[in-house]
């Protein structure tokens, strides 16, 4: 996301990608979960995964966050830091199944209808900036759909459509990222990202 022509120049570098790493590294820790692999449902599994959720996801991307708002950025540290703590409820969460203890599912669902909400009003926001930003928000939108569904209609089959999500997330977090550092040590465009979708209304409109 590009600054104004006559901003201050930001405290820190653009921390987009140390969020974007650590989402796609905490979400790949969940995949062999959301996929059912066997292995993965051990306590000692899904206290691993747990750890990586707490440090990768939570710890990066409200360090991410911080320095978002610190340059200024209020829709980027927004973001960052809403998901970073939502990061440290999936720590907290996978901790207690590793101890046999479920979260309660009410809840879950009560705040996942929240995000959702949340997330398709930040879908629009960042279509003003990128059309692959945009696509990012819109597959967490499908995400929670599928959990919400699966929650509400009872069909463990939808489990497929969460874990399938979760890898396009992980793939277009590593492309953005990606994208951002090579250009910024290039100095050119390597990775495309593509510009807007809409354009913000002029200031005396």
């Amino acid at each position: 996301m590009s600054a104004p022509a006559n901003a201050p120049a930001p405290t820190f570098g653009d921390p987009t990608p140390l969020g974007l790493f650590g989402l796609a590294i905490a979400c790949a820790s969940l995949l062999p979960v959301a996929f059912g692999v066997k292995e993965a449902m051990t306590p000692d599994a899904l206290r691993t995964a747990a750890w990586f959720c707490l440090l990768f996801g939570a710890a990066c991307q409200f360090l991410a966050g911080m320095m978002s708002f610190a340059n200024k950025n209020t829709l980027g540290g927004t973001l960052l830091t809403t998901f970073s703590f939502n990061w440290v409820m999936n720590w907290w969460g996978l901790s207690e199944l590793s101890q046999g203890r479920i979260p309660s599912s009410a809840v879950i669902l009560a705040v996942d209808v929240c995000f959702l909400v949340v997330f398709v009003v930040m879908t629009y926001a960042f279509g003003f900036f990128s059309r692959l930003l945009f696509v990012f928000l819109l597959d967490i939108d499908a995400l929670y759909v599928l959990r919400i569904a699966k929650e509400v209609l009872h069909v463990p089959a939808l489990g497929l459509g969460v874990a399938l999500a979760t890898v396009l997330l992980t793939g277009i977090s590593l492309y953005i990222a990606f994208s951002l550092v090579l250009a910024s040590a290039s100095g050119r465009v390597i990775l495309p990202i593509g510009g807007p979708i809409f354009t913000p209304r002029p200031p005396d409109a």
